[in-house]
């Protein structure tokens, strides 16, 4: 089983006030994400499976038709293709969202697979 060192891996900014390193396997992709106070992750679908868990902050998270508050603790999970949305709200936000199939489009921007060798 591979160790992650998110020191040593690149900030990827997939939208204004979003900042992720996205480091993955074969199959699953982990998702750090630190928002600034206010940012928006707006209306989206992708074909993958996502889940998360707020470590930090407040959020307002919107899936589907059901909108929340949620604070650190609150987990959630987001099947594929349906729309959805975040804004940190009351402060800057840190979130860990797991995707399944990894995202191609984050997977080109941190290059970072982790083998089951490395260390």
């Amino acid at each position: 089983m591979g160790f992650v060192n998110l020191d040593s891996m690149d900030w990827v900014q997939p939208v204004a006030g979003c900042r992720l390193k996205a480091p993955f396997g074969e199959h699953l992709m982990l998702s750090y994400l630190e928002m600034e106070a206010g940012a928006e992750i707006p209306w989206h679908q992708h074909p993958h499976e996502q889940g998360g868990i707020l470590l930090s902050g407040r959020m307002q998270l919107s899936i589907g038709d059901e909108t929340r508050t949620v604070e650190p603790g609150a987990m959630y999970l987001i099947p594929a293709n349906v729309r959805h949305r975040a804004i940190a709200i009351d402060g800057p936000a840190t979130v860990l969202d797991v995707f399944s199939p990894i995202r191609e489009d984050y997977a080109e921007s941190s290059n970072r697979y982790i083998t089951p060798s490395q260390s």
